[in-house]
């Protein structure tokens, strides 16, 4: 081993430069308070996933990334997207930001975070709770904001990274980004593929258990994404882009199995994914500070989300007639084959936002945020909806004011005013402070939230089929918005080896919004439809109600130790409780239960060494663990307790002639071999195909050179880079 370092060291040209270099660098924050702070000081809390943490992880997605580096997450990843939770709530209450702009996915359900490139990502920021002004609805759980690589630097950049593992794993990415004087270009593709997996042949379906299921634990996929963005700086004070990206995934599932009703599929799934974006930032000179730190910034963008049935065999689907020309008809289901080869539009959701906002750094060590916005949902679901089509929109307008006239002390209060469409006008507060002592420092905060239903909530009408029992989940349009009070403190030290934090929180909602049984007699006129009508006694109604009240609670707590130079070790551990009260149609009265997919414990932990042999060769190790205690769930079993251990070591080999870099990385997952095979379709506490093991071969080009910039170098940034 040490004449094999030997020799990269004698063979390599010099690593001074190298972009793969291990930096440590004091974190600059911006999700919580809109504004740039130091992580120490910033005065809401955040959780940051730095880029030596992704690099040193080598996770191969978002979901392995955030599941394995905190322990606030927890996934149960199906063919529709990522069913997310954070602090006891799921999908609909997590804002995901890229760049600070929203994802857009599944509105109100699950989300395909496959559209998050794990190889384009800097760094990821977590705030927990609707502790700022500056999100709306879906933030009540917390926001997730990932920072995107931004290649500035004049000249070109390549990159190319191919990672395969186990099940025929495939995942690629590529970047192609140049800067010629005022210009700039950033073009990323990714690929993604894996062959799925199956943990048991064993199915509950048909009034018994089946032991030759062809049902996959993870079914096969493939998808791909390609991306460009465009930037133009016609002077100093004034930086312009236009982006825009598109995405397509395709699940292949199981099919020619023996029993019809369960295990064999007459057709895949396919989603089309299109967005693109407009906008600018314009600096204002400040001629007391002779500096540009003032700035307004206007966004436009546009999304689309759809996804369609791909038939693999002959299949009888209900179509909702509608028109003149179909008389006593209009109105009525009717039965018609759809053969292979043949597509179907299932929903189209498409999204168009605008936001104008802005900094403005007051008199008195005031920092004003400022901003309104404006959101038009649009959802095309031909045979999911009474018309075909339905429509929402929101508007917005906020103010935040951070004072920071006492060195010692930060105040941070925010207004926001929504109107919908549906629900008219409503203000919610937010207030946060932070005291400073010493390497020390505390945070309360306290904020209010407000949901309005997304339009799926209200309009939207489905089959899901569930073993042997079929539940059609309706739409309602006499739904209310859902409120929250929440409520955090967090103590929190940040020394030179030791940093440690504690946050204890509470969060209430009111009127949430969740999935029922109600008896066929309160399903409204025109709803019920052939689905319900032919005589199965496996079909249910299921619609979405509000539920008098929930509640969680939680502490989370981290911890890391930079024992020397080379090794530092990290923790995390989060106690989560919830409650809930659900309508009991049996019993006709509410109930007091958890809420699905919640786990009392999580904890995660990590130690890391990473140490340059010499200039032209670095090795880094990290091994890390991961583990739940079990999950509740009101129906179909709780998901069991697990804990998982992997191990990742990566390899920088330098630069070549000044511009090519190099990394290996190899990788073990799962090495104890853990797998949860409990029978279908009950839940799974992980859904892990047992030991599994990968290899990544990166290579970078790079002949920029940084540019000074006057805007940017008013910006605080405090890069500690180490070798």
């Amino acid at each position: 081993m040490v004449a094999a370092v030997a020799l990269v060291c004698l063979a390599l040209p010099s690593l001074a430069q190298d972009s793969l270099r291990t930096s440590r660098m004091e974190e600059v924050v911006i999700t919580g308070t809109g504004t740039q702070h130091l992580l120490k000081d910033a005065p809401v809390q955040t959780e940051v996933i730095s880029r030596r943490m992704l690099d040193s992880y080598g996770g191969k997605s978002i979901e392995e990334i955030l599941s394995g580096l905190t322990a606030s997450f927890a996934f149960s990843e199906g063919d529709m997207g990522s069913q997310m939770q954070l602090g006891g709530l799921g999908n609909a209450y997590i804002l995901i930001l890229i760049d600070g702009k929203r994802i857009h996915g599944d509105v109100g359900g699950e989300n395909d975070l496959g559209l998050i490139d794990p190889h384009n990502i800097e760094r990821i920021e977590i705030v927990k709770g609707a502790q700022s002004a500056l999100y709306g609805s879906d933030a009540m759980a917390g926001v997730i904001n990932i920072i995107t690589k931004k290649h500035t630097e004049a000249g070109i950049y390549a990159d190319n990274s191919t990672r395969y593992g186990t099940h025929n794993d495939l995942r690629q990415h590529n970047t192609l980004a140049f800067n010629i004087g005022k210009f700039g270009s950033q073009t990323n593709f990714q690929l993604q593929r894996n062959d799925g997996w199956q943990n048991t042949a064993e199915e509950f379906a048909e009034a018994t258990v089946l032991t030759d299921s062809k049902n996959k634990t993870v079914n096969k996929f493939r998808n791909w994404q390609l991306a460009e963005r465009l930037t133009f700086k016609p002077t100093n004070a004034l930086e312009l882009y236009a982006e825009g990206s598109y995405y397509k995934k395709n699940i292949l599932r199981p099919r020619n199995g023996r029993h019809p009703s369960c295990d064999v599929y007459t057709y895949d799934l396919r989603y089309n994914n299109a967005s693109a974006a407009v906008g600018g930032k314009w600096f204002l000179s400040d001629a007391a500070l002779g500096t540009q730190r003032n700035y307004i910034t206007l966004d436009a963008d546009w999304n689309k989300h759809a996804y369609y049935y791909d038939y693999t065999a002959r299949t009888y689907e209900y179509v909702l007639l509608k028109g003149e020309e179909y008389g006593d008809l209009d109105g009525e289901w009717y039965s018609v084959p759809m053969f292979p080869g043949q597509s179907k539009l299932q929903s189209d959701q498409q999204r168009a936002m605008a936001q104008l906002k802005g900094i403005f750094y007051l008199p008195g060590e005031n920092t004003l945020n400022a901003g309104v916005e404006h959101r038009y949902d649009y959802l095309n679901a031909p045979d999911r909806t009474a018309t075909g089509t339905a429509s929402d929109w929101t508007s917005a307008l906020y103010v935040q004011d951070e004072f920071n006239r006492l060195r010692w002390l930060n105040l941070t209060a925010g207004l926001r005013l929504v109107e919908n469409r549906n629900f008219g006008l409503r203000l919610t507060p937010k207030v946060s402070a932070m005291l400073a002592a010493g390497d020390f420092r505390f945070r309360l905060g306290w904020s209010q939230g407000f949901k309005t239903p997304t339009v799926k909530e209200l309009h939207y009408r489905y089959l899901h089929v569930m073993g042997s029992s079929t539940f059609f989940n309706i739409g309602n349009v006499n739904l209310s918005p859902q409120t929250s009070n929440y409520y955090s403190a967090n103590a929190e030290y940040r020394g030179s080896k030791v940093t440690a934090s504690v946050t204890g929180y509470v969060n209430k909602l009111d009127n949430m919004i969740a999935l029922v049984n109600v008896p066929v007699g309160e399903i409204p006129a025109g709803v019920t439809t052939a689905y319900l009508g032919d005589g199965s006694d496996n079909v249910q109604a299921r619609m979405y109600k509000n539920m008098d009240d929930a509640r969680t609670w939680s502490v989370d707590a981290t911890l890391s130790y930079r024992l020397v130079k080379q090794l530092s070790l990290t923790a995390a551990y989060s106690y989560l409780d919830t409650e809930a009260h659900l309508y009991d149609a049996a019993k006709d009265r509410m109930t007091t239960v958890t809420i699905d997919g919640m786990a009392h414990h999580k904890w995660s932990a990590a130690a890391t060494y990473s140490h340059a042999f010499c200039p032209r060769y670095k090795l880094g190790v990290n091994l890390s663990t991961r583990g739940s205690s079990t999950r509740f769930y009101q129906n179909n079993g709780n998901g069991k307790a697990f804990q998982i251990w992997r191990i990742n070591i990566t390899h920088d080999l330098g630069k070549a002639g000044r511009l090519l870099a190099y990394r290996l990385e190899v990788g073990v997952d799962n090495i104890f071999n853990f797998v949860d095979r409990t029978m279908h379709p009950y839940h799974l506490g992980n859904n892990t195909s047992g030991t599994t093991v990968h290899a990544t071969f990166t290579i970078k080009f790079n002949q920029g050179k940084r540019v000074n910039n006057p805007i940017t170098s008013t910006k605080q940034h405090l890069n500690n880079e180490e070798d």
